[in-house]
């Protein structure tokens, strides 16, 4: 599934920047049924991280009341330069990760 990453490409040591994430998935909380009465097995995403240069800054469970295509927005201190990466855990299997990167001056 596809991921949109929105992190500053520039900030300055010590600058406090929000970090936006939006994936795509179609999420089934597992309490809806089928016309046959049946339920639908649940699909969602379940855990949310983000790592900085490796070191986890920010981590979110989630649950079946989560949106589909999930947003989720934080904060962090840019503290040098490096990478983010993104990791979406679900039910099924699921796993999507992603990366940005930024420059610290």
């Amino acid at each position: 599934m596809a991921a949109l990453i929105n992190v500053p490409s520039r900030a300055k040591r010590g600058d406090i920047i929000e970090i936006r994430t939006l994936t795509s998935h179609i999420m089934e909380t597992g309490f809806r049924r089928t016309v046959d009465g049946a339920l639908v097995p649940r699909d969602i995403i379940t855990s949310f991280t983000c790592r900085y240069n490796g070191t986890e800054i920010f981590r979110a469970d989630l649950f079946p009341a989560i949106a589909a295509n999930p947003y989720l927005s934080f904060f962090t201190v840019a503290k040098e330069s490096g990478k983010f990466e993104f990791a979406w855990i679900g039910d099924n299997g699921y796993s999507s990760t992603a990366s940005a990167s930024i420059t610290v001056e």
